[in-house]
Order: structure tokens, then C-alpha cells, then sequence
């Protein structure tokens, strides 16, 4: 097998879509050995936040000389990005290695155990995490929690970022039904840490951690302000990942009985962190700037748009704007469209692309009777905005990876990565 052919491979695995559950995970783990039993684990869900709070714990964990697994979906450019160890992503030789292992196991499963993409990628994972020895795994949840396959790991710590409105047609439509999908996370006698602050939400949370007798503790704002914090320098612009990164703090501190981390190595890692995507500011030649931000509901664009006053008080970008349509893109607009000096809406390439004519009549009714248009694709509203000083681009995590490749921000691999980003639930 060649990598095109790995790539072949996990794209014809796209027919069995998103399946919630932990029948085919057990399975395919099992046949690879079970190499969760031999690794440690932080387990980390929730609506927003979640890759930048993996982030920052990896980061502080790594400057402490601790070799660390990050698994994060989805991928920006590249399928290797979701596994990394000590940051480095999982080279190609790997994943064709990898998969050559898993192909045949997965083809040995019973019929309806067949492994979906993201199930058979954290099989990789966790075989990768596994041979290259790793200290300590950072562990992502894919959608949920209660039924994601991730959750079949027994973690050190229990991470629930917050509760948000997201993916409501498969989590629910309350703050504490997705509040109770996000706590199936949490194991008996596992700590759990959590900056949710919805009263409904975080008395699921609690009440979870009281039936499995795990201590609960929520971190808000004022943690955030306190030593050694108020003095770190993140290089993640927004007041929210200051939030994210009293989250991570907290975390690394509740395991510091297996994996000490003093405090010079705690601002190292933080005030080192990389995490692309987000809030991300590019200069192209010409001088204009580029703002790259994977918001992707209408929370996202909340903290966007706090960001904006923050970081770039008085200035009015254009707005390049892609989402999916299985998202709230009514309400995203309405946030996001008053707040540029024009907005150009493009698909995201994604059979579950938001229609750019549609995103457009939102637009106009919210934007004031700014120019509003809609394109056919991101490389047509890059060449029309090519000469605005400044240029925000977001919507959606994919259109963000799409546009770091169009930036020359990363290798031009093509669409055929970036389509494995695509999925549809089987429930």
C-alpha cells in the first residue's frame, strides 16, 4: 500500500459515517491488543474550546520533559495533524504502516462492527501512543462523549470545556441534554475539571461527579486573573483562551502526583503554545493582514467578535464567511456580518456546505447595506479581497484549513485530506 492508497482507504470508510456507540471501537481495539491499557490518559470534551485547551496542556506537559500523545479531530490540512507526538504529526510512512495493521482486523469484524474513519483513526492513535512509548495522551472527543469512541479510555483527569449550543440534532436541544452526553466522560473516582457555566448544564455535571464520587472543580474568569496567569503572555489572542488556559492549568495541576509540572515549565508551555486556526493573524507580502478563526456556531462568533473589540479596536475587516449547514449559519451571520466592511460568501468545501446565496440574504438583512457578495469558491473571494489591508476569514474549521493552503501556510496537499473531514451520522 502506497499513501494515496491509505487515503483511498479511510475515504471509502466515510460510508458508515458518524456511529454513535462503543460496540465496533471495543472490537477493533481489542483485535489491535488494547493499547489503551498500557497508556495514561486526560480526557477532554465540550462544545467549544476543546483543541486549544488539548493544546496548552500538551504544551506545559512537554516543556516539563514529559513525551506527550495529542489526538484532535478534525484536521486542518493534513490527516497526521490528528495524531502527534511530542507534537510532530503522524508522517506518512506511519499512517501507511498503521493502516496495512488495522485493514485486515477491521475487514475480520462482524457485520455491523465495521469500523467508521474515526473510530479506525483512534485505534491509530492509540497503537501509535503505544509504540512510541508516550508519558501521558491528550484525547479529544470527536462528537460528545457518552458514546464517542474515545470514551473507552479510563482517564487520569476528565475535562469538560463548556456547553454549548452544537451538533443539537445528535446531542439535543437543552443546555443539560448536551450536558449529559458531554459527562458520560466521567468515570468513577476521576476528577473532573470544567469551565461550563450554564446553571443547567453544570448541575449535570455535578450531579455525574456526585454518582461516581469524582471531585468537581469549575474554573471561571477570576481563576484566570490570578498567579501565575495574570503574567503569562498567551500567544493566542482572545479573551476566552485566557479561560481555556486557567482550564488547562487546573488540569495539569490534578495530575501533578503522576506528571509534576512546576511553574517555569507551566509558562513555558503556555507562553509557547501553538494551536493554528485560531485567531490566527497572517501578513501577506503586500502587507495586508489576514485573520484566520475556525468559529463554526454562534458561541464561536460571540468570542470572535469580543476578540475584534479587543485586538483590533475601530477596524472594520472584510469578511470572508463559509459554514456548514448543519450548523446555525442564520444566527452566525446575523453576528458576524454588522461587524465588517463588506462580506463575500463562499461554500466550504463539504457536501454539507451552507448555501452562499442563502448566507447572503442573512447578511444583508443584518449588515446594513454593507457590499455583500456571494461566491462560487474561497479562491474567487481571495483573488476579489486580495487588496483589502485586512481580511477576516471564518465559519468553519474546514474553510480555515483550506485557506492556510491558499495562504501558503501549509504544504498544498489538496482536497483529498481535507475530505476526510467529512462525515454524517448513522443514528
Amino acid at each position: 500500500m502506497n499513501y494515496p492508497e491509505a487515503i483511498q482507504y479511510l475515504q471509502s470508510l466515510q460510508v458508515f459515517g458518524a456511529r454513535p456507540g462503543l460496540d465496533a471501537i471495543r472490537a477493533l481495539a481489542s483485535r489491535a491488543g488494547n493499547p489503551q491499557e498500557n497508556l495514561r490518559f486526560i480526557h477532554v470534551a465540550g462544545t467549544n474550546g476543546k483543541g486549544s485547551v488539548c493544546a496548552m496542556i500538551e504544551s506545559m506537559l512537554r516543556a516539563a520533559g514529559w513525551k506527550t500523545g495529542l489526538f484532535t479531530s478534525p484536521h486542518l490540512v493534513a490527516f497526521g495533524e490528528r495524531i502527534q507526538v511530542n507534537r510532530i504529526p503522524l508522517s506518512e510512512p506511519g499512517i501507511v504502516r498503521s493502516i496495512e495493521f488495522l485493514r485486515p482486523l477491521a475487514e475480520q469484524l462482524p457485520e455491523g462492527l465495521h469500523p467508521t474513519l474515526f473510530e479506525l483513526a483512534t485505534v491509530m492513535a492509540l497503537r501509535e501512543f503505544a509504540e512510541q512509548e508516550c508519558d501521558v495522551v491528550i484525547w479529544e472527543t470527536g462528537l460528545g462523549g457518552r458514546l464517542d469512541a474515545t470514551n473507552i479510555v479510563l482517564p487520569l483527569v476528565s475535562v469538560i470545556t463548556n456547553v454549548q449550543f452544537d451538533h443539537e440534532q445528535w446531542l439535543g436541544n437543552t443546555h443539560a441534554q448536551i450536558a449529559a452526553e458531554k459527562a458520560g466522560i466521567i468515570k468513577p473516582g476521576v476528577p473532573v475539571i470544567t469551565a461550563a457555566d450554564e446553571p443547567e448544564a453544570l448541575e449535570v455535571i455535578r450531579s455525574a461527579c456526585e454518582r461516581h464520587r469524582s471531585t468537581c472543580t469549575r474554573v471561571t474568569g477570576d481563576d484566570a486573573a490570578r498567579p501565575p496567569l495574570d503574567t503569562v503572555k498567551l500567544p493566542l489572542l482572545g479573551e476566552h483562551q485566557k479561560l481555556n488556559a486557567a482550564v488547562a492549568l487546573e488540569t495539569v495541576r490534578a495530575i501533578a502526583g503522576r506528571f509534576p509540572v512546576d511553574d517555569p515549565a507551566c509558562r513555558r508551555g503556555l507562553e509557547s503554545v501553538h494551536w493554528p486556526g485560531r485567531l490566527q493573524l497572517i501578513t501577506r507580502p503586500s502587507g495586508g493582514r489576514v485573520l484566520l478563526d475556525a468559529a463554526h456556531n454562534p458561541a464561536g462568533m460571540e468570542r470572535l467578535r469580543t476578540a475584534l473589540e479587543q485586538h483590533f479596536p475601530g477596524e472594520r475587516p472584510v469578511v470572508i464567511l463559509g459554514a456548514l449547514e448543519d450548523k446555525n449559519w442564520d444566527a452566525m451571520c446575523r453576528l458576524i456580518a454588522p461587524l465588517g466592511s463588506g462580506v463575500h460568501l463562499v461554500p466550504v468545501a463539504s457536501m454539507r456546505t451552507a448555501s452562499p446565496t442563502a448566507m447572503a440574504g442573512v447578511c444583508r438583512e443584518a449588515g446594513s447595506g454593507m457590499g455583500i457578495h456571494a461566491h462560487a469558491s474561497l479562491d474567487d473571494a481571495l483573488r476579489m479581497t486580495a487588496a483589502e489591508p485586512f481580511v477576516l476569514i471564518t465559519g468553519s474549521l474546514y474553510l480555515v484549513g483550506e485557506a492556510l493552503e491558499h495562504l501558503g501556510q501549509s504544504p498544498a496537499l489538496g482536497a483529498d485530506e481535507r475530505s476526510l473531514n467529512e462525515w454524517s451520522t448513522t443514528r
